[in-house]
């Protein structure tokens, strides 16, 4: 199928599908997406394939776009090469990721699969200058390339970690443009990567595009959806698994992919916002092109373990739900308050209220027009109680739901009326004191 025609059609299969937000922002080529949370709005930081057309990675700027909902988002910031110490049209601008430090913003950037540049602002979008008018990390510093870096920060302290197959890691001054150490070598143990599924490949054993987050005490790199874990940001890492699997994709999304199938070419982030936990990557299911790739947001949830379940991937998205498509899973909120994640027997996750009044809000619900009753799949030891609410955790009461204790530790089904359900509408989930630690919300539906 031409180009032409495949872009054609994937704009009238977005058009038709009201609610699809993965991608993130469809049909623009925002890729290699980081993104931070800068007062309380999300920025992503992100490098811009050209075209559809394109036959090679053509990428001749670098993008912010913001939102204050991960659902609605707006192009805020243009770097352009020229404004930097590459000083000219560049075709190559590559992976970014940006840091906030003393009332500074740091947005860094690849030149290429060779170096780092940085420049800084005073807010998340600029505008910005480039401080050094020159690279930060030159071609020469280490045997690796010195590019797709990431930031990692740690009670104030911020840390570079950059390259491909092999990764280093250095601390950063308190100016942030300058390096407070000699970038050290991250060892990983039995690694694998998209060109190493059998762990054999010694030439190419990880990727490109590194990332270290930190959940629980654990530090995580992770290169596309590839992960380690250590408990040392300097490590050794021992490797862990995909967070992405066959089971993952939604139908129309699993396909087409790269060369070397679907775990390739998955570069991103995580990141957290109220109190919950994100993946946003690279995909090319919409596009057909793996030179033209978009982003998507999935949720991620941690086992017991501390290791990551796998992601779901499909084009609803994160922040906004469809009450047409049966159950939502409870632990795929938006935002909570005193609540936690729990595995169960299911296979999945529960949420468990920590404290009274603790909640959990689910925004943009669409088709509850015509529904008017809610039902929950719950485990509840004793006789328990839950507020629906409207909006907040102090919006308009919608039903007061009851549970019964159940000692045979199965989940059942309850269902209850609700008042006043419309579309779009934000639902809050508010746990009352006899809830506290004795009920298990597995997930609920609206009918």
């Amino acid at each position: 199928m031409k180009n032409g025609l495949l872009h054609t059609i994937l704009l009238l299969s977005v058009a038709m599908y009201c609610y699809a937000q993965n991608p993130i922002v469809p049909n623009k080529g925002l890729n290699d997406p980081h993104i931070h949370i800068f007062n309380d709005t999300a920025y992503v930081y992100a490098s811009h394939d050209k075209s559809i057309n394109n036959d090679k990675f053509i990428m001749e700027d670098w993008w912010v776009w913001s939102s204050p909902d991960l659902v609605n988002w707006t192009k805020r910031s243009v770097l352009n090469p020229k404004d930097t110490y590459i000083g000219k049209d560049y075709s190559r601008c590559w992976a970014t990721d940006a840091a906030y430090k003393n009332g500074k913003y740091y947005w860094y950037f690849s030149e290429g699969n060779e170096q780092t540049g940085v420049v800084v602002g005073d807010t998340p979008v600029g505008p910005w200058k480039d401080p050094l008018g020159k690279p930060l990390l030159t071609s020469d510093l280490t045997p690796t390339h010195e590019y797709d870096m990431s930031i990692f920060e740690e009670n104030g302290e911020h840390y570079i970690l950059f390259g491909v197959w092999d990764y280093y890691v250095a601390k950063l001054n308190d100016d942030m443009i300058s390096l407070a150490e000699a970038p050290k070598k991250v060892t990983i143990n039995n690694p694998k990567g998209p060109y190493n599924r059998d762990g054999k490949n010694e030439d190419m054993p990880t990727d490109d595009k590194p990332f270290v987050h930190k959940y629980n005490g654990k530090y995580y790199l992770s290169w596309g959806c590839f992960y380690a874990m250590s408990d040392n940001l300097y490590g050794p890492f021992d490797y862990v698994d995909t967070i992405i699997k066959e089971d993952s994709f939604a139908e129309g999304y699993d396909s087409p992919t790269w060369p070397n199938g679907f775990l390739q070419g998955r570069h991103g982030s995580f990141f957290v916002r109220h109190n919950q936990s994100y993946f946003v990557y690279c995909d090319i299911s919409q596009t057909g092109n793996r030179w033209f790739r978009d982003s998507f947001i999935s949720y991620v949830h941690y086992k017991e373990n501390g290791e990551m379940a796998i992601i779901r991937v499909d084009g609803v998205g994160v922040g906004q739900y469809d009450a047409n498509n049966g159950y939502i899973e409870a632990e795929d909120y938006f935002r909570a308050n005193a609540v936690n994640k729990a595995e169960n027997v299911m296979g999945g996750f529960s949420i468990i209220p920590e404290e009274t009044n603790g909640f959990v809000t689910y925004p943009n619900i669409h088709n509850l027009n015509k529904k008017s009753n809610i039902e929950f799949q719950f485990l509840s030891q004793t006789d328990t109680e839950i507020e629906v609410r409207e909006g907040n955790s102090n919006g308009k009461l919608l039903a007061t739901c009851k549970f019964n204790a159940n000692t045979t530790k199965a989940f059942k089904t309850k269902r209850f009326k609700v008042e006043d359900l419309n579309d779009g509408q934000t639902i809050c989930l508010v746990f009352k004191s006899s809830a506290v630690e004795y009920l298990k919300i597995n997930r609920f539906r609206f009918t």
